[in-house]
């Protein structure tokens, strides 16, 4: 039996997953990543911890399943996107932590390009946003802040990549330097339309392209792992950032098709099919997949705050001992309540892209406890993917009437779900796999390995766990949003209301 092994770096943790060949799960190894803020605003990781957390979680993995490197038709990597690492071609080691996609730190640096009328040209080849989310600046701050990077950037000594460059890099002891055009998209450096790094873009953000890594399809030939690492040499032949491969992990292969992720933050994305649609609502036009060299497109929505708010209530407040509390303790709020939470702790993202944005609590009374707030949490969720989708249905009006299907750690949370359909006022469903994003890594390097079934196939293996479908009257659902608009008109700096 040919089995499969999904690398699935997060922004939280690093796992990996050993799946049989008709892509059922058979054994997972996980380890959590600590974040790092030096300043508010500011993420960090470590990537010498996210390499080492690789190695140790694919091994563990392995070895629960059985399996030797022989039994392994190939790897699939899906990443945590935007976030930016450069290292030292010579040593492989990286000049400094990893800047996460959450990170604000170049927040004025895009204002003045916006100021300087830099955005709409950006948007047109690139279909993002002058926002510090993306790769762009923050490569240009790490050649600008680390003693001599700019200079060894000039003699071409040092190699940018996304986590899944990085990860590449080091599995084939710096023989890959490569990327796939989901992880390219999300730089602002990349031309979506004809798929290549883009030199006009490369100079308005001082970024050499000498640092740039070779761009392939999400399924193609990345490399062979080192044998020392896993006991013999596996093939690459799968990448892509972990949206998109929850998107094929969801089967959305058709235009139309949507899907949401709950993870640390929350990712929506639908299918538009083989042209970019370029939005009128602050939406991302982005790649889907790209195979056999055609790319499929996508309007995304991203929301910076999701799970994490439920981490913060663990962490930061200390309402809840683990992650999974939260529901009951949501359950005993008030009916009555009106409590709002806009997660803007690191700023909002689609469709509001205000930086400087936030976090903000609306509606406190001497009655709101942690119950209340725990409910507002989880209901922001649903707010905020609201937004999306009405963005999503003003922009591709195909897309109304769309079944929303759900995929991420809080899919498991029936509250969050039940709210979700109530406040979209439309059904949601949950698959039986709800780790779509390691199943599309997997299916997309065992797809290449000749392992797995065409698109089509790979679609009909879906399988429907709970349809979630709303239950909240029309009234209530109307004052609801209503409170949370107003909410987020009170969270925003002035410049965006």
């Amino acid at each position: 039996m040919a089995h499969l092994i999904a690398i699935d770096q997060g922004t939280t943790s690093t796992r990996a997953i050993v799946f049989d060949d008709k892509l059922a799960p058979v054994a997972t190894a996980q380890q959590e990543l600590p974040q790092i803020y030096p300043q508010p605003g500011w993420v960090e990781h470590d990537a010498e911890a996210i390499w080492a957390d690789v190695v140790a979680t694919v091994r563990g993995a392995m070895a629960k399943a059985g399996v030797a490197a022989k039994d392994i038709a190939a790897i699939g990597i899906t990443n945590q996107r935007e976030t930016a690492i450069v290292w030292d071609r010579a040593t492989g080691k990286p000049i400094h932590n990893a800047i996460v996609w959450q990170d604000r730190r170049t927040a004025d640096v895009c204002a003045a390009l916006r100021a300087a009328g830099h955005e709409e040209a950006v948007t047109g080849k690139t279909g993002l946003v002058l926002d510090p989310y993306f790769s762009a600046t923050k490569i240009a701050w790490l050649l600008d802040n680390v003693p001599g990077a700019r200079e060894k950037a000039a003699r071409g000594a040092l190699a940018f990549g996304t986590v899944d460059s990085f990860l590449l890099w080091r599995l084939t002891g710096g023989k890959a330097h490569l990327t796939d055009a989901t992880n390219a998209a999300r730089t602002l450096l990349f031309d979506i339309r004809n798929a290549r790094w883009d030199d006009e873009l490369a100079r308005l953000f001082a970024v050499p392209p000498s640092l740039l890594p070779e761009v392939r399809d999400c399924a193609a030939s990345f490399g062979e792992t080192l044998p020392e690492l896993f006991g013999g040499a596996i093939r690459v032949l799968g990448v892509a950032g972990d949206q998109q491969a929850a998107t094929v992990g969801q089967g959305c292969f058709t235009p139309g098709m949507m899907k949401s992720t709950y993870g640390t933050g929350c990712f929506a994305l639908l299918n538009t099919g083989t042209e970019p649609v370029r939005s009128r609502n602050r939406l991302l036009t982005t790649i889907a997949y790209q195979l056999d060299g055609k790319r499929t497109y996508a309007l995304e929505g991203a929301i910076f705050i999701a799970g994490a708010a439920v981490q913060w209530l663990r962490d930061g407040l200390r309402f809840i001992k683990q992650a999974s509390d939260v529901n009951a303790l949501a359950q005993q709020a008030d009916p009555a309540g009106q409590v709002y939470l806009v997660p803007a702790f690191v700023g909002l993202g689609a469709p509001y892209w205000d930086a400087d944005a936030r976090g903000a609590l609306v509606g406190l009374t001497r009655n709101s406890g942690p119950a209340e707030i725990a409910q507002a949490a989880l209901e922001a969720v649903g707010y905020q993917t609201r937004d999306l989708l009405e963005a999503m249905h003003a922009d591709w009006p195909a897309a109304s009437g769309t079944v929303l299907r759900v995929d991420g750690g809080m899919t498991a949370s029936d509250v969050t779900m039940q709210f979700i359909a109530d406040i979209l006022g439309a059904a949601v469903d949950r698959p039986v796999v709800m780790e779509t994003t390691a199943l599309g890594a997997a299916y997309l390097a065992g797809h290449k390995a000749g392992v797995c079934p065409d698109p089509a196939g790979f679609s009909k293996t879906w399988r429907l766990d709970r349809r979630f479908e709303p239950a909240m009257d029309q009234a209530t659902r109307t004052r609801k949003w209503a409170g949370w608009q107003d909410a987020v008109r009170r969270t925003l700096t002035p410049q965006q209301r």
